[in-house]
């Protein structure tokens, strides 16, 4: 009966073992963040501006979705009114600046973030 009991004894100082080398490691990773942080050093993976850039890429993402859902709503409006129609135009060419919409932002996701090596792109030129 004795056996069990060692065991699970010899278990738990295994398991309690693991435990405190995690721990220091994360004490070791936590202490280098911090004086990576005092030194001013940039902390993380993000460097090299690619902050400004995400952020660069989201609000050109969104203008090009905007701008073209709006001149798709605004042509669609002009047409009715000179027509005379009830918004029939509106609806059409709304559906038509969405989808333009969505191929702008499509083309911008697609674009390869490397430079390629002389390579152009033909909407490049």
């Amino acid at each position: 009966m004795a056996e069990p009991d060692s065991e699970r004894e010899r278990e738990k100082e295994l398991e309690d073992a693991r435990l405190k080398a995690r721990l220091d490691e994360l004490s070791e990773a936590l202490d280098a963040h911090d004086e990576a942080a005092r030194s001013g050093q940039p902390v993380g993976r993000l460097g090299d501006g690619s902050v400004g850039s995400a952020m660069s890429l989201g609000f050109r993402v969104l203008t090009e979705f905007v701008a073209a859902v709006v001149v798709g709503a605004v042509i669609g409006w002009q047409i009715d009114s000179w027509l005379g129609t009830k918004a029939i135009f509106l609806l059409l060419f709304l559906m038509l600046g969405t989808a333009a919409g969505f191929m702008n932002v499509y083309r911008i996701a697609t674009k390869p973030t490397g430079g390629s090596q002389g390579a152009e792109r033909p909407e490049d030129k």
